[in-house]
């Protein structure tokens, strides 16, 4: 039986080898746990603290989802042409005998 050599990860931060005693894997790659860290204020990351974007890794406090945090996404992504207006609204049938709002 041949002797396979065993491909290891790389980590996305430092770029060396990361192994299983010292990954933590997020965002679709492994990462050491000391490189685990926020992109912009550098604290330590865990799974529920974390937001991923563009391959990188954020806290949400940083990355703004973290409570209290107000979207300013107008929509426009999403073909709202106006902020102010919403052109993919749902609509919803109203129930029988209750005037549909605009």
């Amino acid at each position: 039986m041949p002797f396979k050599v065993v491909e290891n990860a790389k980590c996305p931060k430092c770029n060396q080898n990361v192994y299983a005693a010292e990954e933590v894997p997020a965002a679709g790659k492994k990462w050491h746990k000391m490189c685990f860290k926020c992109g912009l204020c550098k604290k330590m990351l865990e799974a529920m603290t974390m937001a991923e974007h563009d391959g990188n890794v954020y806290c949400k406090q940083c990355f703004g989802q973290g409570a209290g945090t107000l979207g300013m996404d107008t929509g426009e992504h999403l073909g709202n042409k106006d902020g102010s207006q919403m052109t993919n609204k749902p609509n919803y049938a109203a129930p029988p005998g209750v005037a549909q709002q605009e």
